[in-house]
């Protein structure tokens, strides 16, 4: 019970963290804000499924800047289009997290140069939350009073581009996570750990036998016919691509200059490569044979199942990269892991439960890098939360964005190459350092 309510007391600072959480172990100031602001996102979350929720929606119609009059940007809803209730809540999640958004912006910009925890912007990082949510709350109270032509349509743009951006770091960190995976796996293994051998087996097995019950339900669910030639396309591509990249991981070539390259982590990507698929044509028109998937959805406006697992990976991303200490890794190198986050010999003795100050010589990561990456994120969110739609005018194909498609299929495609030039970079060039 004292854990948990640590967590919570963390959103006030570390002393209250400290108070409450007595049983939890001695940890860093650095790691108790990452997580903290992990917490902020998952709050947006919680707040913008609230608005999605149906019995809301009806009291979000009354606010004027929503919707009037059964108006939508001062435009008649004709009958047979979805009504202006329908839509509000998408709306809403819009202002919400483009509110988390501009946050993240200014602490950005207000972090910049911050070297150690002397300076008083580090206590500003590390602390009053209070203060923190009163201010996005202020920020998202004004949003609602933006009136509605034209807000949604710029924010889909950029909200698509900043998420396009996103999914490209959370492509490398998923690739990290992979490769860490594997080499502390396999280096306890090695140890004498025959209990991480089976794991590494199982794990590798268990992800292929997905990836390839999930390749076949796609080939009957979404390309069953001929006229389904884009699916069978980008299901058959990508299933090959993965083919690919598992073959190079165990070359002896690769496995002579990357010892540590496997089939694990081939195999974590290959399933990764196929949900993108999956989501990629879930996205398209709906169609009876070639997506019967958005056929549901046309009437039912709340979160899709893909986007559910979108949000799993990527609170699983941002605890990751929370959680990150070394920089030598690709998410280190992401957030600007200094070089004392890596001298755990450095740690002082202090009783559980309590946290320490791990920056008074260097921040332990990069202030202004990491609330760009949340920032990018509350952008991400938006857009998984609102299915990727695409706002028109008489919002009659209000759940299908044909961009939406092509950024998640070259996300899969990015992907398979990020992870093949992780594989063969140490081949390429043999006289760097790649450990």
């Amino acid at each position: 019970m004292g854990c948990v309510l640590g967590i919570f007391g963390c959103c006030f600072g570390s002393t209250a963290c400290s108070l409450c959480c007595a049983c939890c172990p001695s940890t860093r100031n650095s790691l108790i804000t990452r997580l903290a602001y992990g917490l902020l996102l998952l709050i947006s979350t919680i707040i913008s499924g609230i608005f999605l929720m149906p019995d809301l929606t009806r009291v979000l119609t009354k606010i004027p800047t929503l919707c009037k009059n059964e108006t939508l940007n001062d435009e008649e809803i004709f009958s047979g289009h979805i009504s202006c209730e329908e839509i509000v809540g998408y709306m809403s999640v819009y202002r919400i997290q483009f509110s988390f958004a501009c946050f993240f912006f200014l602490m950005m910009l207000f972090m910049l140069r911050v070297k150690r925890s002397k300076d008083f912007r580090s206590g500003i990082q590390n602390g009053f939350w209070f203060f923190k949510m009163l201010i996005i709350t202020g920020i998202c109270f004004a949003m609602f009073f933006i009136p509605n032509r034209g807000f949604a349509t710029v924010l889909m743009i950029i909200g698509s581009i900043c998420g396009f951006i996103f999914i490209l770091i959370q492509l490398i960190l998923i690739v990290d996570f992979a490769h860490s995976w594997n080499e502390n796996w396999l280096a306890k293994g090695e140890d004498g750990s025959r209990k991480h051998y089976c794991g590494l087996v199982f794990f590798t097995s268990s992800l292929y036998l997905i990836s390839l019950v999930s390749t076949i339900l796609l080939y009957i669910y979404y390309a069953s016919k001929a006229t389904c030639s884009l699916n069978i396309f980008f299901i058959t591509l990508n299933f090959l691509l993965c083919l690919i990249i598992s073959i190079v991981s165990v070359l002896p070539m690769v496995q002579n200059y990357h010892s540590t390259s496997g089939l694990l982590q081939s195999s974590f990507v290959t399933v990764y490569v196929m949900y993108l698929t999956w989501s990629a044509m879930t996205s398209e028109r709906a169609d009876p044979i070639c997506n019967p998937t958005n056929l549901n959805a046309l009437g039912n406006r709340s979160i899709g199942i893909t986007s559910i697992i979108a949000l799993i990976i990527f609170f699983g991303v941002i605890i990751y990269s929370a959680m990150t200490s070394s920089r030598k890794s690709s998410s280190g190198k992401l957030l600007g892991v200094s070089s004392n986050d890596d001298m755990e010999n450095s740690r002082p003795k202090i009783d559980g439960g309590k946290s320490y100050d791990d920056e008074e010589d260097s921040v332990a990561y990069n202030y202004s890098l990491f609330h760009l990456m949340l920032f990018l994120a509350s952008f991400y969110l938006m857009m998984t939360l609102t299915n990727w739609l695409k706002p028109i005018h008489n919002f009659s194909d209000f759940h299908q964005n044909t961009s939406a498609v092509w950024v998640k299929i070259v996300s899969s495609w990015l992907c398979v190459l990020l992870y093949f030039w992780s594989v063969i970079a140490p081949c390429v060039f043999r006289n760097r350092d790649f450990s």
